[in-house]
């Protein structure tokens, strides 16, 4: 895959710093859902998830340290060079799913999924901001983990999951 090259500002969405991708540098990534990338960012190496923002373009969470780090502040100009990288970094597990797996005994089976597996689960329970849906959905988690299942089926993998800064699954700004 090739380097993809442009320009954007640092956008603040509810307090999160974040970096959005235009259309044509989403073009040349493989897919419309989450991918992951490696890249320099005003001079800063890093590597990311980016989350799909619902409109077929991508974004990703600028974290405090790599926000200090590039020098710019919200509303300024930063120069991106990215490629996609196909080393999935691994996903933080919620403390609600950790301790529905570990009391399930469901953990190995968990640990036996690929690190792009464990991302789709996470992005599914995630996608929602009803406390009780999240829970059915860690329950239908560990129910189909059990049996052998080992994906979300119908899901919409292009929608933005982070309720936060989102509504109806796409990036809000």
């Amino acid at each position: 895959m090739s380097t993809i090259h442009f320009e954007t500002k640092i956008l603040d969405i509810k307090g999160w710093k974040i970096i959005r991708f235009p259309p044509n540098a989403t073009e040349a990534l493989s897919s419309r859902g989450m991918v992951m990338v490696k890249g320099i960012l005003n001079d800063i190496d890093f590597e990311t998830t980016l989350e799909p923002d619902g409109t077929g373009s991508h974004w990703f969470r600028l974290s405090d340290t790599l926000f200090e780090a590039v020098h710019a502040d919200v509303g300024e100009t930063v120069s991106l060079a990215v490629e996609q990288s196909d080393d999935w970094i691994e996903p933080v597990v919620p403390p609600d799913l950790s301790s529905s797996l570990e009391s399930t005994e469901l953990q190995t089976q968990w640990d036996q999924l690929t690190t792009k597996a464990r991302w789709e689960w996470i992005r599914w329970i995630r996608f929602t901001r009803n406390p009780s849906t999240r829970q059915r959905r860690i329950e239908t988690l560990c129910s189909m983990l059990n049996s052998g299942k080992r994906r979300p089926c119908c899901f919409d993998y292009s929608r933005c999951t982070e309720t936060a800064v989102s509504k109806s699954g796409v990036l809000l700004g």
